[in-house]
């Protein structure tokens, strides 16, 4: 970078350090919120016990819910269109969309290969399933989607797993998966390797629940303040969205694969390597 373009990069930067630091002065240093006190704000944020969305006027339900029903339809028609009318055209020599949907398949064949080389088939597409899900609905919430509420207010629409709930179907569900595979491979000692594990669904929804969680609490604590609520949360709410939306799904899936590799792998096979290795 030359000398020119170093002193514009600088100007620029200045400039929108100033302004900043200007729009920070303008909106004033007291406390924001209007009537609402940050203690509420949170705790609705966990519980989500305010703010109800009428489900086709039958039902109330969390707006989490609103939002995974959201994201699973468009994850669907995605998959659809891309297999009738994509993966037919693709070529030896692949292009940006092509290049960029192998290197993500092979992320999470190459993941189900090293930790369950066994029986990676099944597991190697249900992580792949599950990482994305977990990360473009953790992605979701940057949207900014708006639903009314039955209360008669907007409300944007939150990640589906920052609900308690969705995290706990998620986690059950891949412990059942893991379980599932158990038992159609080993029969009864599958079973019984799986329940070993029976803590497994528990730590799985609540690692998801809070690290989700957190983000949008930190997020709510620092644009509660009016003098911190001009750009910053922005940053956090973005930086604290994208760091959650890959490690939980890297997280999740390394898990899964691990335990699935650990209850399906034939018993006969562990004690015949364990013999080599001893008369080794």
């Amino acid at each position: 970078m030359d000398k020119k373009k170093l002193t514009r990069f600088i100007i620029i930067f200045a400039v929108i350090f100033v302004a900043l630091i200007v729009g920070i002065i303008l909106t004033g240093m007291t406390k924001s919120g209007g009537h609402e006190e940050i203690g509420v704000v949170m705790k609705d944020s966990v519980l989500h016990e305010r703010y109800k969305i009428n489900l086709f006027g039958l039902i109330e339900v969390n707006p989490a819910m609103i939002s995974a029903f959201i994201v699973s339809g468009v994850l669907i028609v995605f998959a659809i269109i891309v297999r009738i009318f994509v993966i037919p055209k693709f070529k030896e020599i692949p292009g940006k969309f092509q290049m960029l949907l192998e290197q993500a398949v092979e992320l999470f064949a190459n993941m189900a290969k090293e930790n369950s080389p066994h029986c990676s088939g099944f597991i190697g597409g249900y992580i792949f399933v599950a990482g994305t899900y977990i990360c473009i609905g953790t992605l979701f919430e940057l949207f900014g989607l708006q639903a009314s509420t039955t209360l008669g207010t907007s409300i944007s629409l939150p990640a589906p797993l920052s609900d308690i709930n969705g995290a706990i179907c998620m986690g059950v569900l891949t412990f059942l998966v893991i379980l599932g595979g158990g038992i159609a491979r080993n029969g009864l000692k599958g079973l019984l390797k799986g329940l070993k594990e029976f803590s497994l669904p528990i730590s799985m929804s609540f690692r998801l629940f809070g690290a989700l969680l957190s983000g949008a609490l930190v997020t709510e604590l620092v644009y509660h303040y009016m003098a911190m609520s001009f750009v910053i949360p922005v940053l956090v709410g973005v930086l604290f969205t994208l760091l959650h939306a890959l490690i939980q799904a890297y997280v999740l899936t390394t898990l899964a694969s691990t335990y699935f590799g650990e209850v399906t792998e034939k018993t006969e096979k562990v004690k015949k390597e364990k013999k080599k290795k001893a008369n080794a």
